[in-house]
């Protein structure tokens, strides 16, 4: 990101100089930690960060949160250099609000001192860890939930070098903890997974005894780790240089860790914390003993809305989620999707509507202020595909009814995993199997249904039930040659 040469920095000293509305509701520095978060993106400064911060200033406690990057060392070191502080700014059509957030209380990047991570994940003040490192970090299969180790992870578990993946700092730092009886602790799923704490669960049980581990520390960890599941919720676009600029208009000051974000935040947590919690609900945060449903309806509802939209609006050349949806027709194939295949799909949460949900989040969709590129939301499809729609197709396949909106996200992620859009521009496939998913495409015959069958047949990405299916089969070749033979906007003036 660009620095403006003579700029007054964002940090402790300049925080008298800010607008008053924008100042940090908690001083860093000022609360000791109590969360370790790893993950230091800007989805956490914009969601997690921020409802701490408030639920510290409206109740108190000891749960400053020291945040991990993995291997973002320049945003370790910018973040000291501003000692801890950010900015979010909230966009909508009609203003933009900036406020400086405080809640953390320190920054470690891992890939440097992966040991100082285990130290304090068995730190006794530390009572909490949050993660948001990706679906694909979690090292599972996405269809069986079934550890797949990759060399690192199977070094991490099995030598004694410091650990470099996320489920290896788990491990080694629950062992720690253990051996130290440093007391209980919560590991919060914070990513779009499914049933995200159970799966977290089975991770560390399942990389406990890939590496041998003791059995009493197997026994202490079922016993005093908590893994409460979450639904979370904010559109959060990746930082561009305008908002760094935008920040630093509001502030006064240089920002250059600053997010911006669509004003609606959710957060559904199940209230699983064995040494405390933050007050999150003072926050607005949902605590209950079930987040599934909510899940369920985030992920398909809004998750498979958004990747749908991602790769019909990439095709047709669209730069943004925002664009994309004044294609004409697909507001109304989106609707399809949403009311005719997804709410049907599952038992939504007490009270709610999932076609009134998908309103709100069409209209969210829309937020022009949010420049939420598309071909950022079509990063990682097979990790997120399996959640977000091949999921629904199996529920409602296993119900009798038809998947013919859900075949047509399908199509388009293979016509993207293809790599060229409707004008015949390249467009990059950003996914970790994406050589074992050009490699399937190129062994298959070179027509829409050999392509069908190639990616069908990636059982670590398709359900085996959906991949049999003959009728999903055959509206999925339909969808994809309709695209190949006419484009984006003529498919979806057909479709509706």
């Amino acid at each position: 990101m660009a620095v403006t040469v003579g700029a007054s920095r964002l940090d402790l000293g300049a925080v008298r100089r800010l607008p008053a509305g924008a100042r940090p509701l908690v001083r860093p520095g000022t609360v000791p930690a109590g969360v370790v978060h790893l993950g230091l993106g800007a989805f956490h400064r914009a969601h997690q960060a921020v409802y701490t911060e408030q639920a510290i200033a409206l109740a108190g406690g000891d749960w400053g949160i020291v945040g991990v990057a993995p291997r973002n060392a320049e945003l370790v070191r910018t973040l000291t250099a501003q000692d801890n502080l950010f900015s979010v700014s909230t966009l909508s059509a009609a203003d933009r609000r900036t406020q400086v957030i405080g809640a953390l209380a320190g920054v470690r990047l891992a890939a440097a001192d992966p040991q100082a991570v285990v130290a304090l994940l068995a730190d006794p003040a530390i009572r909490v860890v949050t993660l948001t490192v990706t679906e694909k970090a979690y090292q599972l299969d996405p269809a069986a939930g079934t550890l797949r180790p990759d060399p690192d992870l199977v070094a991490d578990l099995t030598t004694g070098r410091a650990p470099a993946t996320v489920p290896g700092l788990l491990v080694r730092g629950l062992l720690a903890r253990s051996a130290a009886d440093a007391g209980p602790i919560a590991l919060v799923s914070c990513d779009n997974l499914p049933a995200n704490g159970r799966r977290l669960r089975g991770l560390v049980t399942q990389s406990l005894a890939y590496a041998g581990a003791p059995q009493p520390a197997v026994d202490w960890v079922a016993t005093q780790v908590g893994f409460p599941g979450t639904m979370v919720d904010r559109i959060v676009p990746a930082s561009t240089t305008e908002t760094l600029a935008a920040a630093h208009r509001a502030l006064g000051v240089q920002d250059l860790a600053a997010v911006a974000a669509e004003p609606y935040s959710q957060w559904v947590i199940e209230d699983d914390f064995p040494a405390g919690r933050p007050a999150w609900e003072r926050a607005g945060a949902v605590l209950c003993a079930d987040a599934g449903p909510w899940e369920r309806l985030k992920l398909r509802a809004l998750n498979g809305v958004h990747s749908a939209t991602a790769y019909l609006g990439a095709l047709a050349g669209c730069e943004t989620i925002a664009d994309a949806l004044t294609l004409p027709h697909l507001a109304t194939v989106l609707r399809r999707l949403i009311a005719e295949d997804v709410a049907v799909s599952f038992v939504p949460p007490d009270g709610v509507d999932v076609v009134g949900y998908g309103e709100q989040v069409l209209e969210r969709f829309g937020n022009p202020a949010i420049r939420h590129r598309t071909l950022q939301v079509a990063m990682d499809g097979s990790q997120k595909l399996p959640q977000r729609i091949l999921h629904t197709i199996a529920d409602l396949r296993a119900a009798g009814r038809p998947a013919r909106w859900a075949a047509l996200v399908v199509a388009a992620w293979i016509r993207f995993a293809q790599g060229t859009g409707d004008d015949g521009r390249s467009l990059p496939l950003d996914d970790p199997l994406a050589e074992r998913i050009r490699a399937a495409l190129a062994a298959a015959p070179q027509t829409p249904a050999g392509a069908v069958d190639a990616v069908l047949a990636l059982d670590e990405v398709v359900p085996p039930e959906v991949a049999a299916d003959a009728e999903v089969r055959a509206d999925v070749v339909a969808w994809l040659t309709d695209l190949h033979r006419h484009g984006v906007p003529a498919t979806l003036a057909g479709a509706a």
